[in-house]
């Protein structure tokens, strides 16, 4: 789904990590081209999260490099996400909307919550904020009148709450997105919300015309169904799979076939540890 991609966002080159002398990755080698959906699966504890967390300039690799898109030079260059000073980084960083796992909603109230990034990030006054915030939160379907905006965050279902994570995140109109398990912990009806979502949201270039490029960690299987995006499946440290979600489906690979037909169990799981 989505616009036909173009330049490469990220790549990921020859990644190592391990904690206490366990590995978790093993030599990732993957590329990301602006406008795709990529999916990463994978059993649980496969290094997932670990991945993402060096995409984000989160943790830093034992070896190799990650390489993310400069969105503030004209062609975009790639440059090392680990080798950037911390206001390069910061730069890179306000291109990028990330849902985590838990939402990480700020204290105070849901106008706190979409605001912070745009006065931090963006340099913006209250008067520039509360108008976008307004049209972040109707696009997740949700009230942008002042009552709402006052809000504490403590006080919205976990439905609304996850929608309000998604709202943060696009508020800053970002060129890539990335959600880590977006659909945990969220009854059927809410979760079907937040895949439509997640669709429309792709669908939509930033303001500067440029194809949104969307990255998701999941083991939700109807996510996967409703987005059909690419599929990068660790296992054991390694890339086991990079393909179309057709050929992740019709996969008889001794690895990935118990896993897919396990993916509704290991998706119950964690909503039941986020319950």
């Amino acid at each position: 789904m989505g616009s036909t991609p173009e330049g490469l966002e990220i790549t990921v080159e020859d990644l190592h990590k391990a904690f206490f002398g366990h590995p978790v990755l093993e030599g990732i080698s993957i590329d990301i081209r602006r406008g795709q959906v990529v999916a990463l699966v994978g059993g649980s504890g496969c290094g997932k999260t670990v991945l993402l967390n060096h995409i984000l300039g989160l943790l830093n690799p034992d070896r190799g490099r990650v390489l993310v898109a400069d969105h503030d030079l004209a062609d975009m260059p790639l440059r090392d996400i680990h080798a950037l000073a911390q206001d390069d980084r910061d730069r890179i960083h306000a291109h990028w909307g990330v849902v985590f796992q838990r939402n990480a909603l700020f204290t105070g109230t849901v106008y706190d919550n979409i605001a912070l990034w745009l006065r931090e990030i963006g340099r913006l006054r209250d008067s520039e904020i509360r108008p976008i915030a307004r049209a972040a939160l109707k696009s997740v379907g949700l009230p942008g009148g002042d009552d709402f905006l006052g809000r504490d965050h403590e006080t919205l279902s976990g439905g609304m709450a996850k929608r309000l994570a998604v709202a943060r995140a696009i508020a800053i109109d970002p060129a890539v997105v990335f959600y880590d398990e977006p659909t945990t912990g969220l009854d059927p009806v809410s979760s079907a919300q937040i895949h439509d979502l997640i669709a429309t949201t792709h669908s939509t270039s930033d303001q500067r015309g440029v194809a949104r490029t969307t990255v998701i960690i999941t083991h939700d299987k109807d996510l996967l169904t409703r987005l059909r995006p690419r599929i990068v499946m660790l296992h054991q440290g390694h890339v086991h799979f990079d393909g179309d979600f057709a050929g992740f489906e019709a996969s008889d690979s001794t690895i990935i076939r118990p896993y897919f037909e396990h993916m509704p169990e290991l998706h119950q799981r964690q909503l039941r540890r986020a319950s």
